[in-house]
């Protein structure tokens, strides 16, 4: 499985915006249900949001739903920072992420 972290600010007045759009995202992906996909969303306390994105071949299961291209057409509006996206690998998970058992050794 591949992962990508994905961080970026959001404006004050737009979170509650992002927050929304992503909720729907993930009202989307307990509809579909897709099992090549892997998908978590935090916001930290002062308006970032970090997305940890794992998915099999390509990510079209998450990046094809519609919520999810609502959620991506005015994203660079509602951000205050420029969105940083990093492959990542997983090196521990305990009870985080179901099915990891990826971890990459030290």
């Amino acid at each position: 499985m591949n992962y990508n972290l994905i961080r970026y600010g959001v404006k004050d007045a737009s979170i509650a915006e992002n927050r929304t759009l992503v909720a729907k995202v993930f009202e989307a992906l307990d509809e579909t249900k897709p099992q090549s996909v892997r998908y978590l969303v935090l916001e930290l306390d002062n308006g970032e949001f970090i997305h940890v994105v794992g998915y099999e071949k390509d990510s079209s299961a998450l990046t094809g739903l519609e919520a999810f291209k609502a959620f991506g057409a005015d994203h660079a509006g509602r951000r205050s920072t420029p969105l940083v996206r990093s492959p990542a690998k997983i090196i521990g998970n305990y009870h985080m992420l179901a099915n990891t058992d990826e971890a990459v050794p030290a």
